[in-house]
């Protein structure tokens, strides 16, 4: 999807945008206490670009601080990178449009209205106005129904919308005709799609999770009982897209897998923190039990520090499945 606009901005990199005037071409074109080159590390991702990209729209938030700032003002992490702690993942988008005025998101972008409050906490109301004007668009042009490949065409599904709907051609009994592709619900409700499929008493979907883990520890041939166990270094999640949202929220990582439809699978989700009981407590919360769990290891020799002896290094994989009826 494209965002197009009659004014564009300069090349990638070249300078300030026409709506910033002259001020601003001084400010961006004259000395600064920042370096060309800028590093940024926006909620954990890391960003490098050129400051005259970043202040190119004029009285923006990030323009009044790589402008109107000294470096020493400004918030930093622990490698110097300046730091903005907001979604790292969209941010990739406000800095596509801080280079030429012009945003293209993906087929599948589910998002936008998340887009939406990022551009206008930076401050950037001509974006967030074509992004909203771009969602009504949408949203008016989308049929009541279900894409033929049961994926939702709302771009943030609601439970019961989106409902399956063929064009009545014989009255009211055709109306009421049951699509192949839907089912009618106990109490006589609107035709539900398979994968819409709702319990009786919190409208949740019903579905499943499966979180793993990969963990590994060192076991010396003579001292089994100082094991060595290194920390859980990230905890995956795999299931569907609109049900990972649900239960983990904000800290779920979609860095890797950002244009996944809601009603699609993922095996390429990661968890924010390193915990495994705070994956637990949530599927809980969530009406989540566990259904199975399985676990694989492999045990290899590597040469002990400082000696001849060796240890046995274990490493091991752990699945955890958790079903929600």
């Amino acid at each position: 999807m494209a965002l197009a606009d009659s004014a564009r901005g300069l090349p990638n990199g070249g300078g300030v945008s026409p709506a910033a005037g002259s001020g601003a071409t001084a400010a961006a074109g004259g000395w600064s206490a920042f370096p060309d080159i800028v590093e940024l590390n926006v909620g954990g991702q890391v960003y490098v670009t050129r400051r005259c990209t970043v202040v190119s729209v004029r009285d923006s938030l990030l323009w009044r601080m790589f402008s109107q700032q000294q470096p020493s003002e400004l918030p930093r992490d622990s490698k110097g990178r300046f730091f903005l702690d907001r979604d790292g993942f969209l941010f990739r988008y406000i800095l596509d449009y801080l280079r030429d005025l012009q945003l293209v998101l993906p087929e599948h972008f589910p998002e936008r209205s998340r887009l939406q409050r990022e551009a206008e906490y930076f401050q950037l109301p001509d974006l967030a106005r074509r992004l909203a004007q771009a969602r009504a668009a949408t949203a008016a042009a989308r049929p009541a129904a279900l894409h033929r490949d049961g994926s939702l065409c709302a771009d943030e599904p609601p439970l019961l919308g989106c409902l399956e709907a063929e064009p009545a051609e014989g009255g009211a009994a055709a109306a009421s005709a049951p699509s192949p592709t839907a089912s009618r619900s106990p109490s006589g409700g609107p035709l539900l799609t398979p994968s819409q499929s709702l319990d009786g008493a919190g409208g949740r979907r019903s579905g499943y999770i499966t979180i793993g883990y990969r963990g590994s520890y060192t076991i010396g041939r003579e001292a089994q009982a100082d094991a060595k166990f290194r920390r859980v270094a990230r905890i995956t999640v795999c299931g569907k897209t609109a049900l990972a949202k649900e239960v983990f929220g904000e800290t779920l990582n979609e860095s890797r897998d950002p244009d996944r439809p809601p009603e699609r699978y993922t095996a390429r989700y990661y968890l924010k923190f390193n915990f495994l009981e705070q994956a637990f407590d949530r599927l809980s919360e969530a009406g989540f039990r566990m259904a199975a769990c399985s676990s694989t290891g492999t045990c290899a020799f590597g040469p002990e520090q400082g000696g001849p002896a060796e240890d046995k290094i274990w490493t091991s994989y752990t699945e955890y499945v958790f079903c929600r009826d």
